[in-house]
């Protein structure tokens, strides 16, 4: 590609303080470190605060790397289980890692980490996938370094030339073709999230997985290193890759054309975790500490849940006020041009109450005559006393 004369001799690592650094531990660093910043910075897209995004890269790390380490030890059996091989499975800086084996493993880890924190696995899931997507098409370039993740040969002007005591040979640059399959779908994604007002939470990760598994298919039968099943001649890698693909591809086609409830969008996330961010950066300038934060929380929910109690007693006491305002300001004749011959089924349910109140029995209340004989002054002075009396009761109550 850069003409016959070009090459690279890159050392494989340096020397510090007696201690060799490998340039693959650092592309790998490299790649956490920038996808971490990238999260900080659109954490509110997936309703996630900086300590969240924290907790994921600190998970992530040995997790991943644990994980990675068991798929790849799970395909190379007889190099580490047996006799004298046991030592093997700790030798991770001779190599022995597999991509999806951290991916698995972190993923698992993930669903833990949504429980106890509360957070919908999905927005977890999908902070991943951003960071998959960063974290691959960095790292990728310490199989450069390392001579190793390429294809077969092949005499195309990207290729790839490996010189050794017999002579330069030229192959696929695989680890570059899945580099930028990684950097095709990052820009993908990160146009659509901003693009795009149909976001639910798990989309991007779903897309993560069709996507590199598709490139990961395609890419897997070009190399020669590939981990294979064992008694098979089938790449394991590419095999998951497919059905991958097939599983996440199916679910966002159903979630977009077919799938009749509806999902739940973001947005009221990032309100919520912008709220719980400031709230917590204001408590540990004060020197609260997480617990303290959690409490107080919980105190100006009881304290709101006052207030509208407070309010509502308030409105009531309000109407009460004003239905005596009412009663006071109302003439006598008002009153008394009431019909005495139809009273309402309340009024003898009211004297009744008036009446028990006042220490008299039921007999007593039944033998008071309906049909008195006093003059429409009396009957608008009972009425209010009663009407009065009744709504004393209530706010009683």
């Amino acid at each position: 590609m850069f003409g016959e004369g070009f090459m690279l001799d890159l050392p494989r690592f340096f020397t510090l303080f007696g201690f060799n650094i490998y340039y693959y531990g650092l592309f790998i660093t490299a790649g956490y470190a920038i996808a971490t910043l990238y999260l900080i910075k659109r954490r509110k897209l997936f309703g996630l605060t900086k300590d969240n995004i924290l907790d994921i890269l600190i998970i992530a790390i040995p997790c991943g790397l644990v994980g990675a380490r068991i798929y790849y030890m799970l395909f190379k059996f007889d190099q580490f289980f047996g006799p004298g091989q046991w030592g093997n499975i700790l030798k991770i800086r001779e190599g022995g890692l597999a991509v999806y084996g951290g991916i698995i493993a972190s993923g698992l880890v993930f669903i833990i980490y949504s429980r106890y924190k509360k957070i919908p696995l999905g927005n977890l899931l999908d902070a991943a996938g951003f960071g998959l997507f960063i974290g691959q098409a960095i790292g990728r370039w310490g199989n450069f370094i390392n001579r190793e993740a390429y294809g077969e040969e092949t005499s195309l002007p990207w290729r790839m030339g490996l010189t050794t005591s017999n002579g330069t040979r030229y192959f696929h640059p695989a680890f570059l073709y899945e580099s930028l399959w990684n950097v095709a779908g990052l820009v993908i994604i990160h146009i659509f999230s901003k693009k795009s007002k149909t976001k639910y939470p798990g989309q991007y990760f779903l897309f993560y997985v069709a996507w590199y598994g598709l490139g990961r298919f395609m890419i897997e039968g070009l190399r020669t290193d590939s981990l294979l099943i064992p008694g098979t001649e089938m790449r394991a890698s590419q095999w998951l890759a497919a059905i991958s693909f097939l599983v996440a591809a199916g679910i966002l086609i159903y979630n977009q054309y077919f799938r009749k409830d509806g999902l739940s969008v973001y947005g009221e996330d990032a309100e919520d975790a912008e709220e719980a961010e400031s709230a917590e950066e204001l408590a540990m300038l004060d020197g609260a500490s997480e617990d303290d934060i959690i409490l107080e929380a919980k105190d100006d929910e009881a304290e709101d849940e006052d207030d509208e109690d407070e309010d509502d007693a308030e409105a009531d006491d309000d109407n009460d006020e004003a239905e005596l305002g009412m009663l006071d300001g109302a003439s006598g004749d008002e009153v008394a041009n009431e019909p005495d011959d139809a009273p309402e089924p309340d009024d003898d349910n009211d004297e009744a109450e008036l009446a028990v109140l006042d220490g008299a029995s039921g007999d007593e209340v039944e033998k008071e005559p309906d049909d008195d004989d006093s003059g429409p002054e009396n009957k608008t002075e009972t009425k209010l006393t009663e009407k009065k009396t009744k709504i004393k009761i209530r706010r009683k109550k």
